[in-house]
């Protein structure tokens, strides 16, 4: 029997191991339970939330790739409310940390959401900055720093758990993100979000998706989200969620040692439900195998080398 210790903190956030699951990749978590006993999970970053109930987008909003999936779902969920009322109480029985999504078209409705969910009882807010800002002509929040930083300062404001910010990968420079999210407060972020990319049916000359364009996932980004986690975490000071590919305990192992404290399993559950399980175990093999007595060990410990 192993004998290392797979428990880590997150932001203060105790969690019996470094594996969770990505929004919008295990809903609510009601049918991956039939599975098995979510309480396996370190813990579950929920389906993404807004202020009121939303239908999604238009199908198709899935397309497949070689390396993974274009997605387009356009945060199809039943508002907030509805989430504590009808999602939370189940989620609770379980012990696992339960982090919820928010994404807001307003600074404002950020606000409003994050005092909800802390009042109701979730253990972390991912703030999603990858998200149109009405207020700015379209732009997403998460591309510029002054409205990725005002965004965090207002939930910091209403909020009474820590707040975790999602970084979107579609910018020049992830870490100007990074450090302006962590100066307004931020007590981690999350890397990656999806890509940005789109797939054309040759014949009828349309684009897969109805909305021309989806966010990617899947095992094609996770070089991408390494790079990324490592170079974030050699510029800001706050805790990392790292995702994006994971599969393996090995992919998982790789974001560690880039600088993550925790992973995240995202796509993988859609062809294997007990993916995060497995990359749970992965990761404490590798652990056991380096000798390692505590699996947070592997954070940071990549020995990069030094280029002149």
């Amino acid at each position: 029997m192993s004998k290392v210790d797979m428990s880590v903190s997150l932001a203060g956030v105790k969690m019996k191991n470094p594996v969770v699951v990505a929004s919008g990749t295990f809903g609510f978590g009601r049918e991956y339970g039939a599975f098995y006993d979510l309480s396996e999970l370190g813990g579950i970053c929920c389906k993404g939330l807004t202020l009121h109930p939303r239908e999604g987008n238009p199908p198709p909003r899935i397309a497949e790739t070689p390396m993974g999936i274009l997605n387009s779902v356009g945060l199809q969920n039943p508002g907030v409310d509805a989430f504590i009322a009808q999602e939370l109480p189940e989620l609770r029985r379980h012990e696992l940390a339960v982090i919820a999504n928010i994404s807001g078209n307003t600074p404002e409705e950020y606000g409003i959401m994050c005092e909800k969910l802390s009042r109701a009882g979730v253990d972390m807010i991912e703030v999603n900055i990858s998200c149109p800002n009405v207020k700015a002509g379209g732009m997403a929040y998460g591309t510029r720093p002054e409205l990725a930083a005002e965004v965090t300062r207002v939930a910091k404001e209403h909020s009474a758990v820590p707040v975790m910010v999602k970084l979107s990968p579609n910018v020049t420079d992830i870490v100007e993100i990074a450090k302006a999210v962590e100066g307004a407060g931020a007590d981690a972020v999350s890397l990656i979000n999806t890509l940005r990319g789109m797939r054309i049916d040759v014949n009828t000359r349309r684009p897969i998706l109805r909305m021309n364009t989806g966010g990617l996932s899947g095992p094609a980004v996770l070089p991408v989200a390494v790079r990324m986690v490592w170079e974030t975490a050699g510029a800001v000071s706050t805790p990392i969620l790292g995702m994006g590919g994971v599969a393996r305990g090995e992919d998982a192992a790789e974001l560690m040692l880039a600088g993550a404290s925790a992973v995240a399993v995202g796509t993988a559950c859609f062809a294997d439900p007990y993916a995060p399980l497995k990359v749970r175990d992965g990761l404490e093999k590798i652990a056991a195998a380096q000798g390692l007595s505590r699996i947070s060990q592997l954070c940071g410990a990549v020995r990069a080398w030094q280029v002149e």
